[in-house]
């Protein structure tokens, strides 16, 4: 009788100290965007930085990053007014489907590009 009052005791702790021990997290649901909810962060698209992305080689990529761009003139044009640019003009897709131009940022005229994850850079 006593090895099974012992017995029950041993495993009613040891039960109970399994499921002590689980924890659980909720996401938010009115979480802003960039904030942490569990395990995932958004970033909304138009606050992203330039992509880089890895290749099966190891190596690092910065954008504009080549790929099959499905962005019409217009909606290349658009993205890049979106990010601050003005007087964008000259856009033509190159051989690696990168949208390339020419537009005005503080004043000043710069080179730009749209990669078909909708990155902007300019140089």
């Amino acid at each position: 009788m006593k090895q099974i009052i012992a017995a029950t005791l041993l495993f009613s702790t040891f039960g109970a100290g399994v499921v002590l021990a689980q924890t659980t997290t909720s996401p938010s649901a009115t979480a802003a965007p960039g904030v942490t909810t569990g395990a995932a962060t958004t970033t909304p698209p138009s606050t992203m930085p330039p992509a880089v992305t890895t290749n099966g080689a190891n190596t690092t990529t910065a954008a504009p990053v080549a790929g099959a761009n499905s962005f019409t003139m217009a909606q290349a044009q658009k993205r890049i007014e979106d990010q601050g640019y003005t007087e964008v003009s000259a856009l033509a897709k190159d051989d690696k489907s990168i949208w390339r131009g020419h537009a005005m940022k503080s004043g000043k005229a710069v080179d730009v590009a749209l990669d078909y994850q909708g990155n902007v850079t300019a140089n």
